[in-house]
């Protein structure tokens, strides 16, 4: 019996540490939902039919952005996304899909290269081609749509520095 209250502080220190680094996952920036079709680009491409329609919370890289008369066109290279749905660019790419956006999107907003996490419905697939290669498209049309700044991808990530050096203060 003694040494429970030797173990109590350490045990509740452990806890709290754990508690704490748990509260360091930034929350998903869509609210996830069980209608959500929980399936990458390249499955819609494959049976299209099978997902007009459903919900989709996908992610990825900006390949191109082309505005038409009435609507921007968003062209992303997809990846499976964390749970905080950033998109995952280490991780290997889950298809092409183009993001269809209302009215006109400034293209400066949506660089070649940003990472974005966008939510929608799946309105069917276009073929087009990536190169000299024939490519089938899922089309999303998007309600919702976040471009991920550096900050944000990297403010769950530990941030532990060691050093030794002289610093001057005036």
């Amino acid at each position: 019996m003694r040494r429970l209250p030797r173990l109590l502080p350490l045990t509740l220190l452990s806890l709290s540490a754990a508690l704490l680094l748990a509260a360091c996952a930034p929350a998903p920036i869509f609210k996830p939902s069980s209608n959500i079709a929980n399936v990458p680009p390249e499955t819609v491409a494959q049976a299209p039919e099978r997902y007009i329609g459903h919900a989709v919370i996908w992610g990825g890289q900006v390949v191109a952005v082309q505005n038409m008369p009435d609507t921007t066109e968003v062209q992303i290279l997809g990846y499976p996304l964390d749970s905080s749905q950033r998109p995952l660019p280490n991780s290997p790419a889950g298809g092409r899909f183009i993001a269809i956006m209302k009215g006109y999107v400034e293209p400066l907003n949506y660089p070649a290269g940003a990472l974005v996490t966008l939510t929608g419905h799946v309105e069917g697939v276009r073929v087009g081609s990536v190169g000299d290669a024939s490519y089938a498209f899922p089309l999303v049309r998007v309600d919702a749509a976040h471009v991920w700044t550096a900050a944000e991808l990297r403010s769950d990530k530990p941030h532990f520095s060691f050093g030794l050096g002289v610093g001057i203060v005036r």
